[in-house]
């Protein structure tokens, strides 16, 4: 594992549950916003789309949210905390990170609010070749950061299979 000097001595000890926190909580701020669009959605549209046996119950999704928003957000303190925080060397993976981030708050808007199912699958497909550019670019500065994406990568493949699914099984949605 490469080592990255921290730029300002110590970024351990006091005053250091802010970054913790706040960084850990980021990824929640669109989950939250996503989910007042889900629920009106999950009751109303969604039911009436053709969806495979295999999809995760809706209670489920909640859930896992919540779990990777947590897991990836712990993981970009690991990131930050290893390069000293948001220094030159940070611009690539937090670069990377943040259009990731986008994309995962962009897609529940285009699924669910706009009712855009093709335009939402080639958003998810983007999102998860994001994601793993994003491992890709924090496996060299944490391996712990990037094994905490990778639950969230792996949900991010079924997501995209049931996105495909819905898409292809619900023939007049084709014309978004």
């Amino acid at each position: 594992m490469r080592h990255f000097p921290n730029a300002k001595g110590s970024l351990r000890g006091e005053g250091m549950w802010a970054p913790v926190l706040g960084l850990t909580a980021l990824p929640h701020v669109g989950g939250f916003c996503g989910a007042l669009i889900t629920r009106r959605e999950v009751k109303t549209w969604y039911p009436t789309l053709n969806k495979p046996s295999w999809r995760p119950p809706n209670a489920a999704f909640p859930v896992v949210w919540t779990a990777l928003y947590t897991g990836m957000g712990y993981a970009s303190y690991l990131v930050w905390k290893e390069l000293g925080g948001f220094t030159e060397e940070a611009l690539v993976p937090f670069g990377l990170y943040g259009l990731q981030l986008a994309l995962n708050w962009a897609w529940t808007p285009i699924f669910f609010g706009a009712h855009k199912i093709k335009l939402a699958l080639f958003e998810i497909v983007l999102l998860t070749g994001t994601v793993a550019a994003t491992m890709v670019s924090w496996y060299p500065i944490s391996r712990t950061a990037t094994l905490l994406m990778a639950p969230y990568l792996s949900w991010l493949c079924l997501a995209t299979s049931l996105n495909y699914r819905i898409w292809r099984d619900n023939p007049e949605s084709k014309k978004d």
